[in-house]
């Protein structure tokens, strides 16, 4: 782990094409390599890992998936796909926990059988936490907490230094404006104070905490910066090149 800020752009299920894909992925390329305090996880379908791969590393961008199976052994496992398999195609982050993995039926032990695979694999998970309503009275406080400690169950304090969270509240996901800059300040440090309580003070300085939720190039300087996150997490900005790559822009200059 560095201390580079990190943008994480999640291609969901787009764009509609390996053509599309390729296009994409290379004007975000262009523009990474030319960030001094940023680096760029992208995160296509799987499908298009390897169409998106460049043979020679490129500067300051790394491959992502969005999910990976918690089986590490070959046999007979229909539909999915093993670590180690996305690892020899380059991939270096996973994103484990998303919600709209969770809606799908994943969870907080499932994401931890996950998140363990990741770890022992020696890739990087990108573990996604969030709330689904934000109650006057706090009470998302103690189901982010729940999500935390249930997710890094089997987690040991020397692996724990190499997670990333994302916390990305549901109710945020697609909504017209993302979450104040001022409330993301408070839980990044509330998410930090768990994993601190958790895994140590170390651990807690030092883990990057990622904000998700209607991230645009427009308001992205605001939530880096008031926020004081160590990066984003992009859903649909992330296949609007130019969108992406002024957001990219934007974080890299926020001091």
């Amino acid at each position: 782990m560095n201390h580079h800020k990190l943008v994480v752009g999640n291609w969901k299920m787009n764009p509609g094409s390996v053509a599309e894909a390729k296009k994409l992925v290379s004007r975000i390329k262009k523009a990474s390599a030319k960030l001094s305090n940023t680096e760029v996880v992208i995160c296509p379908p799987l499908p298009f890992i390897v169409p998106c791969t460049r043979r020679r590393k490129p500067v300051g961008m790394f491959m992502g998936a969005q999910t990976v199976s918690w089986e590490t052994e070959s046999g007979p496992h229909t539909g999915e796909v093993s670590v180690m398999m996305l690892r020899d195609l380059g991939v270096e982050y996973i994103i484990v926990g998303h919600s709209e993995q969770r809606k799908r039926g994943d969870t907080d032990e499932t994401v931890s059988r996950r998140l363990k695979a990741i770890l022992e694999s020696g890739l990087t998970p990108i573990l996604c936490i969030g709330e689904a309503l934000r109650d006057e009275s706090g009470a998302y406080l103690e189901s982010l907490k729940n999500q935390i400690k249930a997710s890094c169950a089997n987690v040991s304090h020397k692996d724990a230094k190499r997670i990333v969270i994302a916390y990305e509240p549901i109710w945020a996901i697609g909504a017209a404006e993302a979450m104040k800059a001022e409330d993301v300040y408070e839980t990044s440090l509330f998410v930090k104070k768990v994993f601190s309580d958790l895994f140590g003070a170390d651990a807690g300085l030092k883990v990057k905490v990622l904000y998700g939720g209607s991230v645009t190039f427009r308001n992205a300087h605001d939530i880096m910066a008031i926020g004081k996150v160590d990066g984003l997490l992009v859903g649909r900005e992330s296949v609007n090149a130019p969108g992406f790559i002024e957001l990219i822009k934007v974080v890299d200059d926020v001091k």
